[in-house]
């Protein structure tokens, strides 16, 4: 069975006969259902750039919200004020805290993009004098619209 040719030609267009149907689906609708499949691929830790769509389009209209755990030596080394911080200049939203455990949890909130590089963060770095064992995410979703407008460290 011979499958049609997808590749782009000149000026991007298809060279095969979905031309026709793309040209009845708006591009509005189109970009929604390619946000919707790089937000769903994500959360299965692939990472998407379709073709004729630049990565800010794609992860930029984006928005996800992330729960996470540190653990490891997470208090009492300002991890708290190093996440804040990493998360301010990343332009993430959300908050932090200690836990009773010894652990550090909060959520982050933002483009794609932004809170796969803080999710890094928290696995990776941390504060200078932190040791991280391991860092758990949970309750990843595609958001409409942010809950928070600063990065909060919670007492």
């Amino acid at each position: 069975m011979m499958l049609p040719d997808l590749s782009l030609a000149n000026a991007g267009a298809p060279t095969c006969a979905l031309e026709s149907f793309r040209r009845r689906i708006p591009v509005s609708a189109r970009l929604a259902g390619v946000r919707l499949l790089v937000a769903f691929l994500s959360t299965l830790g692939c990472f998407v750039r379709a073709p004729g769509l630049n990565v800010s389009m794609a992860e930029g209209g984006t928005l996800i919200s992330v729960d996470y755990e540190i653990f490891g030596k997470v208090q009492g080394v300002f991890f708290r004020k190093y996440t804040q911080t990493e998360g301010k200049k990343l332009g993430l939203v959300g908050w932090v805290q200690n836990t009773d455990e010894g652990t550090v949890q909060g959520q982050v909130q933002g483009p794609i993009s932004k809170v796969r590089h803080m999710q890094e963060w928290l696995e990776t770095k941390g504060s200078p004098k932190s040791h991280i064992d391991r860092a758990s995410f949970s309750n990843e979703k595609v958001i409409l619209k942010l809950d928070y407008s600063d990065f909060q460290i919670v007492k």
